[in-house]
């Protein structure tokens, strides 16, 4: 049986759920899988999984620091293993790029091309996915940057629950997860 693991930092879950998508559809393939949130968890060894996943939300262009510390911790051992990476983030959001698809291809470049050359990795597969908005429990400062944003998401988006909008596609995250078990052979 195939081993995954995955590693994921998250500043408002986005990247926490995500995770637990990703894990459930390996799951459902008969894949062994192991989520860790790295802010909880630290991970001594890697050599028993057969992929490593590794995530993260995106907050003011930045990925969490502890999927960062692994990929630094890891980063040897990493050059060796079927790695993918993948991250949250509100420029793969089609609504909020109205007339722009740059910022997508330049977000994407920078989280996770760019990301792959900093570390060496030569990644399976690079996951966009977009992120939830929960105005409920973001902080004021971010509430106030994102009321600009709030009627296209609105227009756009169902709410999943009162202030909550997810706008990630689950179709294409268990796409592109069944696409990681054909790079796993």
């Amino acid at each position: 049986m195939s081993k995954a693991l995955i590693v994921y930092g998250t500043r408002t879950g986005t990247a926490a759920i995500t995770a637990q998508d990703i894990a459930r559809e390996l799951q459902n393939q008969g894949v062994e899988t192991k989520v860790v949130d790295a802010k909880k968890e630290k991970i001594e060894f890697i050599a028993e999984y057969d992929l490593i996943i590794v995530g993260s939300g995106i907050q003011m262009g930045r990925w969490t620091g502890e999927p960062e510390s692994f990929l630094k911790k890891f980063q040897k051992e990493l050059a060796g293993k079927k790695v993918a990476l993948y991250v949250n983030c509100g420029s793969a959001v089609e609504a909020m790029n109205e007339g722009k698809p740059e910022v997508a291809t330049n977000a994407r470049r920078r989280y996770l091309e760019e990301k792959a050359a900093k570390c060496n990795l030569a990644p399976v597969a690079l996951g966009f996915f977009g992120a939830i908005y929960n105005f409920n429990t973001m902080s004021w400062i971010m509430r106030k940057g994102m009321e600009g944003e709030r009627p296209k998401l609105a227009a756009a988006y169902k709410e999943t629950q009162p202030g909550v909008y997810d706008t990630r596609d689950l179709d294409r995250i268990r796409n592109w997860t069944r696409e990681l078990l054909t790079k796993m052979q």
